[in-house]
């Protein structure tokens, strides 16, 4: 493993704790603790759920990463979208439940739109490069 990959597998374990964080926030919306409408509660479970499973993908695909012959700036998409997008696709989830009552997404719905596009960026770039390795 290069030590570009090393240190930023490195940063994403450490997330894992907000993620925690985020389960135990997660047993207080479900014990009904915290007053949130069905919708809140819905996009709350799915950027908890984003943020798990995308950290997972994360690390996997820094190890694939180092496989490739992708070089410059296209190694870096590589590298990086698929961690920037779990940051904006999770916090897209909340941001956009984020305010007393809501029903429906608000104007931060975007950053969640954000976060999949660089998703797909990151993982057409990665397969892309393993495969003409």
């Amino acid at each position: 493993m290069t030590e570009a990959s090393r240190i930023i597998a490195g940063a994403i374990l450490l997330t894992i704790v907000t993620i925690q964080f985020g389960g135990y926030f997660m047993t207080k919306i479900v014990r009904g603790q915290v007053p949130m409408t069905d919708f809140q509660k819905s996009f709350a479970r799915a950027g908890h759920a984003h943020a798990g499973v995308l950290v997972i993908l994360s690390l996997v695909g820094l190890l694939y990463v180092d496989q490739t012959s992708l070089s410059g700036a296209m190694l870096w998409v590589a590298r990086l979208a698929i961690p920037v997008a779990t940051i904006l696709m999770s916090g897209g989830f909340f941001a956009s439940s984020a305010g007393k009552d809501r029903t429906q997404p608000n104007q931060f719905l975007w950053v969640l739109w954000l976060g999949a596009a660089s998703l797909a960026l990151g993982v057409l770039t990665l397969g892309i490069g393993l495969i003409v390795a």
